[in-house]
C-alpha cells in the first residue's frame, strides 16, 4: 500500500477515482501533499445505492461475524500504525506522538466496539403473551467526520454503525481526507462490497449527504453552527441524527490543589492537539487564593513547550489545521488586543509559513469578552478568577454549550458536589478528555443531539422494535 499517493474513493468494494481532484495541504508548510478525489453527485449516488443493496445481507449477518469484521478492521489499522501516523501528521499537523495516539486509538475503538451487545428487553412473559423489545438497524448511515481527529472520530461512527447492522457512507473533512481514504483500502478487503463506502469532496458534498433521501441517519461531528444546518437539511426526510458539536468547556480549580503537581496537566487540558479538541478546556476558573501561583506556573511551563512542524523531533504542539480556523483564532486574539486585555504570553502571529499561532494565555479578561464566550478551538486560554463556588458554577453554566467540563481539587467530595451541578454531558474530576468506547459521550444544550460511545451510542444506530406474541389458550 502506497501511503504517499493514489488516493481513491471506496464505492461498492472498488477503489475508484473521480472526474476532479482537490489539493490537500500540509498546515505546517502550506505545501501540497496530495490530490484527493472530489466526489460528484453521481459518485455519492452510486455509494448510497451500493450501501442500500448491501444492507439486507449485512443486517442479516450474525452479530458474531460483524464483530469479527470490526476486529479485523481494528487489527489492520494497528498493523499500519507507523505509515498512517506519518500521513496523519502531514495532513492534520499534529506531532507524531499525538498522531500515533490517534491511529492507535482508532484501532482500539473498533475492537472495543466489537465487544458491545445490543440489549433485548422482555416486557411481559405471562400465560397470555410474550413481549420483547429488540434493537434493529436503521438502514444506510451517512457519517461526516471532522478534521481535528479525522481517523479516530470516524471510527466513533463506523464501529457502532456497522456493529448494529447498518451500511454506511463515510465522508472525511476536505482538510484531512487522505488517512481515511487509505483506511478505505484496508476496508475493501475486509468487508463485503457496499457495506462501507468512503467519499471525499469539497464543501458541497456534506449538504448533498444531509439532504439526500437515500440516507436513514446522519452522524455528524463538527461545529454547532454547521450542526444546525445539518438538522435543518435532514428535517424534510425525518432522518435520525447524532450531532456531536462544539463546546466551551470550563475547568474549575479549587483552592486546595497542589499547584506544582497540577499545572502541567491543566496546561495540556487546554492545549493538547493545539487546543483543537471539542472537549479541551476553553475557560479556566481559578480560585483567588491560588490564582497567581497557578498563573505563573502555567506560563512557566508553557515557555518550555516546543511549537513547530509535527514531523520534527521534539515538537509538542503543531499548527492550526487549516486557514479558515487559523484566521478565526487570530481574529479572537485581535479582538482581545483591541479591547486592551492583558496577555501573559503569546498573541502574535508568526510570519513563517504554516498556520502557527503561539501559545497564548490571557490574564482574567471580562466574563463578557469574546475570548470567554466563544469557542476558540486553538492555542488560546483565558484564566479567570473566582472566590465563591455558587458564583463560579453559575458562570460555568452561563453558555449555550454543554459538552464537557472539569473540577480540580483535593477535596473529592466537594469536587463531586460541584461536578454534579455542571450542565454538561461529561464532567471529569481531577482529569479531563478521558473518553471510552464503553461510556456514553454527548452534549447538552447546543453541544449536540444524541450520544456516541457505550450502549447508548450503539443504540443511536438502531430503532426499537417490539414483538408481542399471544400464547395459545391453555386447555381447561
Amino acid at each position: 500500500m502506497n501511503f504517499n499517493a493514489d488516493y481513491r474513493l471506496l464505492i461498492d468494494g472498488a477503489l475508484v477515482g473521480a472526474a476532479r481532484t482537490f489539493e490537500v495541504l500540509n498546515p505546517a508548510t502550506e505545501a501540497p501533499i496530495g490530490q484527493a478525489p472530489d466526489a460528484a453527485r453521481e459518485d455519492l449516488d452510486r455509494a448510497i445505492d451500493a450501501a442500500r443493496r448491501a444492507f439486507p445481507a449485512w443486517a442479516a449477518t450474525p452479530i458474531a461475524e460483524r464483530k469479527a469484521r470490526l476486529n479485523a478492521l481494528g487489527d489492520a489499522i494497528l498493523a499500519h500504525l507507523d505509515p498512517l501516523k506519518r500521513l496523519l501528521t502531514r495532513e492534520q499537523g499534529k506531532p507524531h506522538a499525538e498522531a500515533e495516539g490517534e491511529v492507535g486509538g482508532a484501532g482500539f475503538w473498533l475492537k472495543a466496539a466489537a465487544g458491545l451487545d445490543l440489549p433485548v428487553t422482555v416486557n411481559e412473559d405471562s400465560e397470555v403473551r410474550y413481549s420483547e423489545t429488540r434493537r434493529v438497524p436503521l438502514g444506510v448511515v451517512g457519517a461526516i467526520a471532522p478534521w481535528n481527529f479525522p481517523l479516530l472520530l470516524a471510527m466513533f461512527k463506523v464501529g457502532p454503525g456497522l456493529l448494529a447492522g447498518n451500511t454506511m457512507v463515510l465522508k472525511p473533512s476536505p482538510f484531512t481526507p487522505l488517512t481515511t481514504l487509505k483506511f478505505g483500502e484496508m476496508a475493501r478487503d475486509l468487508l463485503p462490497p457496499g457495506v462501507l463506502n468512503i467519499v471525499s469532496g469539497g464543501d458541497d458534498l456534506g449538504p448533498w449527504m444531509t439532504s439526500h433521501p437515500g440516507f436513514d441517519k446522519i452522524s455528524f461531528t463538527g461545529s454547532t453552527a454547521t450542526g444546525r444546518r445539518v438538522m435543518e437539511s435532514a428535517a424534510p426526510t425525518l432522518k435520525r441524527l447524532t450531532l456531536e458539536l462544539g463546546g466551551n468547556d470550563a475547568a474549575i480549580v479549587m483552592p486546595d490543589v497542589d499547584v506544582a503537581a497540577v499545572a502541567e496537566e491543566l496546561f495540556w487540558a487546554a492545549f493538547r492537539n493545539n487546543g483543537q479538541i471539542c472537549i479541551a478546556t476553553k475557560r479556566m476558573y481559578v480560585h483567588k487564593d491560588i490564582y497567581e501561583p497557578l498563573r505563573d506556573a502555567l506560563v512557566a511551563y508553557a515557555r518550555t513547550v516546543k511549537v513547530g512542524d509535527g514531523a520534527e523531533q521534539g515538537t509538542q504542539i503543531g499548527p492550526i489545521n487549516n486557514k479558515p480556523q487559523y484566521e478565526r483564532v487570530l481574529d479572537l486574539i485581535r479582538d482581545a488586543k483591541d479591547k486592551g486585555y492583558t496577555f501573559l504570553m503569546g498573541g502574535e502571529a508568526s510570519s513563517a509559513p504554516g498556520y502557527f499561532v503561539p501559545i497564548t494565555i490571557l490574564d482574567n479578561p471580562p466574563e463578557t469578552s469574546r475570548i470567554v464566550q466563544e469557542e476558540q478551538f486553538g492555542p488560546v486560554l483565558p484564566l479567570l478568577k473566582f472566590d465563591d463556588y455558587e458564583e463560579v458554577i453559575a458562570r460555568a453554566n452561563a453558555t449555550d454549550y454543554g459538552l464537557g467540563g472539569s473540577v480540580w481539587g483535593e477535596d473529592e467530595d466537594k469536587a463531586l458536589e460541584i461536578a454534579e451541578r455542571i450542565a454538561s454531558g461529561t464532567v471529569w474530576i481531577n482529569e479531563t478528555q478521558h473518553v471510552s468506547p464503553t461510556a456514553a459521550f454527548g452534549g447538552h444544550k447546543q453541544s449536540g443531539v444524541g450520544a456516541e460511545g457505550g450502549i447508548e451510542g450503539l443504540m443511536e444506530y438502531t430503532a426499537a422494535q417490539t414483538i408481542t406474541r399471544r400464547k395459545r389458550a391453555v386447555a381447561a
